[in-house]
């Protein structure tokens, strides 16, 4: 057996540095082969980071476009970089000098190369030196030219003493903070106020979960408020989905400026203040609250509740604090830092001391804000919110603490309620991962889904609380059912698609050019697999064309489809023509996964700890799944291996990654603790991997457990044109001899009983030379090996006798979805 190395998994430092950082997830320890346990030269020991996820701590957009020119309010505008900016260098460039220390501003210029600040208004341009290893490492990570620039003029106005405040001036007559005391009462909140307030509901959404929000929006609507809609300029789908809704409604708008905000980016902060303007200036619009929403969010109580709740507390603020220690939440919320946006980035440039004269307050981004206190904040010129506008500017996390310290230091201070009236669900050994660093020079925390064994903690009254987060009704949907029937009653029995779930992935006004071609590669596939069942239909009568078809442009659209919260596949509109007719004909087809997981032990086996395992790819750590659905890889994505267990002794188990030609990839031992739950880790493989059918072991005392199956499909297209054999020979051939490590396991195979051919070698070189409908052919094959096309239908018209409408299938994004179908409102005001 091997020599190999221990590393510790999930209890703190390590024992030994990898050069290549897994990913992580478990109480366990696990082994690696003797090169991937060498410590590289300069390396420090640390803690590894644990895979990217989707969402955020309170703020779940992913990385975007920063905003654009004149998108922030009066009073922050002013204090970025001004447009226009230049920068000028000497002649004399070259890459800096190993341990250098100090660098002129743009990456790449040496410690002798001049730099300067250009701006328009600048007589004499003033010279800086860039000088911190924060601000350094922001210049040469910064990708283009003019986030560079911003960069460099932000430091050198902070090092100029140009940029932030020193004193800012406290209004509020209180000493220390106030935190003013409300009651709840459930069943007095059912009488409704002689005066009810109006609320304007700031919803901020992003991604493609169209379903899940219009299930949200059901929930809160009533023809009493208002609501004002974000959508992230990221996501066009939703934004086209949100427009329709809008036009059903004249309470409802969207915004007609988009931006990209990121988690923990200004741009945040200044999309919430422009909508704060916006609803001041809309005078057809009185409105008393404000409340901020996402898609994530849900009611835990009726609309009535709420209103009466608001109109006994209308002078109020609510906001929740941090409940620590201000030194210590400065400290960690990084308050101290001083931070930029640019290149959908935040970048820590250095320190920054804090404004004497005000206390610094924070916590939640989530809160209900009164008209007058929201009108203040946007309107007063005072040197309070000019100044903290000025100092957010450049902050992380901005919403978590702008409008918790201007209230708290203002004349309003007495109206701050610490409760922002929400449930959020909190689970920081599985939510704070530094999942962020893609996208912030910190780290951050995510709160969970919550699912149906969290359902009592909506049940509680010991303080007010109207809202809960988060929900994703693709992670589980049935929690999202139990709290609607709770609040509304239960949908009439029999009701269509109460336990299924759709969300889009594509949708044609996209363009393809938003897939991967990995991803077009597979949605093509799954078309080409509908069509030939729609053939097979036909029961081999070789004269009846009418349900062949012919495949026709790129596809329609493309939904998940999950149904009582487990993954049934992707759903694939495309059209096709006829055969029989030569008409266009537009079709679903349903591709649903095979079971590629299997246990191999022997009924009377001692080991039973294995309950499931997989390979996929873009692993979610705090919700502990893959977000690549189905696992759609390519040879040049990163793949990931997963492992469920139960609890019960301690076990070191072997897992082997096998490739199409028997060569095995790699093998590494993991050991199990008595209480790990989940255990997953990244291989650092030599890219591409080879097309075809892959196989991963696992062995227990090199006895087998355990296989599963996954596929690294072969592309039919690159830079979403059909692939030509030039690169279809670099992408297909494995990689580069034939070695996925630096050392070979090649000794195992007869250990493994795994046959070496050289037959296998020669037709996967033939293999990786195919192009055109050979290659489809090919893809097809392997596609056909892990998935199954179940169904597919007909969404207009068609000449195949036997083939159903898609409305009439209960498993079609076109069937009956009554949970989330939005209609008038009722004369009670509501649409749920």
């Amino acid at each position: 057996m091997l020599a190999q190395f221990v590393f510790r998994l999930g209890s703190g430092s390590p024992l030994l540095h990898l050069p290549v950082s897994p990913c992580v997830s478990s109480s366990g320890w696990i082994l690696l082969p003797p090169s991937q346990g060498k410590k590289q030269s300069g390396q420090q020991q640390r803690e590894l980071p644990s895979a990217p996820v989707r969402g955020g701590r309170e703020q779940q957009a992913a990385a975007g476009a920063p905003a654009g020119e004149g998108l922030l309010p009066a009073g922050l505008a002013g204090e970025l970089p001004r447009s226009g900016t230049q920068l000028e260098r000497s002649a004399a460039s070259g890459p800096p000098a190993a341990g250098a220390r100090k660098q002129r501003f743009p990456s790449g210029l040496s410690q002798a190369a001049g730099a300067r600040v250009v701006g328009p208004a600048d007589p004499v341009p003033p010279k800086c030196e860039i000088s911190g290893k924060e601000a350094i490492s922001a210049l040469a990570r910064a990708k283009s030219k003019e986030c560079r620039q911003q960069i460099a003029e932000v430091f050198c106005r902070h090092k100029e003493g140009q940029l932030m405040p020193e004193k800012v001036t406290r209004y509020c007559p209180l000493e220390g903070k106030a935190n003013a005391n409300v009651q709840w009462d459930e069943d007095s909140a059912e009488s409704f106020p002689a005066k009810p307030v109006r609320i304007a509901f700031v919803l901020a959404i992003h991604g493609r979960a169209s379903r899940q929000f219009q299930r949200l929006f059901k929930a809160i609507y009533h023809t009493s408020h208002y609501y004002y809609i974000h959508v992230d300029q990221r996501s066009n789908y939703l934004h086209r989905q949100v427009q329709a809704l809008a036009a059903l409604y004249p309470n409802v708008r969207v915004t007609p400026w988009r931006m990209a905000t990121i988690w923990g980016g200004a741009s945040l902060l200044t999309m919430y203040l422009r909508s704060m303007a916006d609803l001041l200036a809309m005078r057809d619009w009185s409105w008393d609250f404000f409340i901020n929403l996402s898609a994530a969010d849900y009611p835990i109580r009726t609309n009535n509740q709420l209103v009466a709740f608001l109109s006994k507390y209308r002078k109020m603020n609510f906001i929740k604090s941090h409940g620590r220690d201000n030194a210590r939440f400065i400290r960690k919320q990084g308050l101290d830092r001083l931070f930029f946006e640019c290149d959908t980035h935040m970048w820590r440039l250095g320190d920054r001391k804090i404004p004497e004269g005000v206390s610094v307050d924070g916590g939640s981004d989530w809160f209900l804000l009164n008209r007058v206190f929201v009108d203040y904040v946007i309107s007063s010129q005072d040197d309070l919110v000019a100044n903290m506008k000025r100092f957010y500017a450049y902050t992380l996390l901005p919403a978590e603490s702008f409008f918790h310290t201007v209230l708290e230091n203002s004349a309003h201070c007495e109206s701050m309620v610490d409760n922002n009236l929400r449930i959020t669900n909190w689970n920081r050994k599985l939510g704070c991962k530094c999942q962020y660093k893609h996208i912030v020079d910190w780290c951050g925390c995510s709160p969970n889904d919550f699912k149906p064994v969290d359902f009592h903690r909506f049940q509680q009254t010991v303080r007010p609380t109207f809202f809960a987060r988060k929900f994703e009704a693709s992670v589980n949907q049935e929690i999202v059912n139990q709290l609607d029937s709770y609040l509304y009653g239960p949908f009439p029995k029999g009701t269509p698609g109460l336990s299924s779930y759709w969300e889009n992935v594509y949708d044609e006004p996209d363009g393809v050019a938003s897939l991967s071609d990995t991803r077009l590669t597979y949605y093509h596939s799954f078309s080409r697999l509908g069509l030939a069942r729609a053939a097979a239909s036909l029961q081999g009568n070789p004269k009846d064309h009418s349900c062949r078809y012919f495949p026709m442009g790129h596809p329609v659209s493309v939904h998940l489809y999950f149904k009582s919260d487990q993954f049934q596949g992707y759903l694939v509109k495309h059209h096709a023509t006829n055969l029989a007719t030569s008409k266009l004909e537009t079709l679903e087809t349903w591709v649903s996964p095979k079971n590629n997981f299997k246990v191999t032990s022997t009924p009377s086996s001692t080991f039973s700890r294995l309950q499931f395992a997989a390979i996929g790819a873009d692993w979610d750590a705090k919700e502990r799944m893959f977000r690549n659905f189905g696992g759609l890889l390519g040879p040049t994505d990163e793949t990931v291996g997963m492992q469920k267990w139960t609890k019960g002794a301690n076990v070191t188990v072997t897992v082997v990654w096998i490739d199409p030609t028997n060569v095995i990839a790699a093998t590494y031992d993991i050991l199990i603790d008595a209480n790990a739950e989940f255990t997953h880790y990244r291989p650092p493989l030599n890219q591409p991997l080879r097309p075809g059918v892959w196989s991963v072991r696992v062995l227990y005392h090199w006895s087998p457990v355990a296989e599963m199956r996954f596929l690294i499909a072969p592309l039919t297209y690159s830079r979403h044109q059909p692939i030509r054999q030039d690169d279809a020979l670099k992408l297909h051939n494995g990689p580069a001899k034939n070695s996925y490590m630096e050392q070979s396991f090649h000794g195992l195979n007869p250990v493994l009983n795994i046959p070496v051919s050289l037959g296998y070698v020669e037709q996967s070189k033939r293999n990786a030379a195919l192009t055109g409908q050979q290659l489809e052919h090919w893809v097809d094959g392997l596609v056909g090996e892990l998935w199954e096309a179940a169904d597919i239908c007909a969404v207009g018209p068609t000449a195949c006798p036997v083939m159903q409408a898609c409305p009439k299938n209960p498993w079609s994004s076109l069937s009956p979805d009554p949970k989330s179908h939005l209609g008038p409102p009722r004369a009670d005001g509501r649409v749920r």
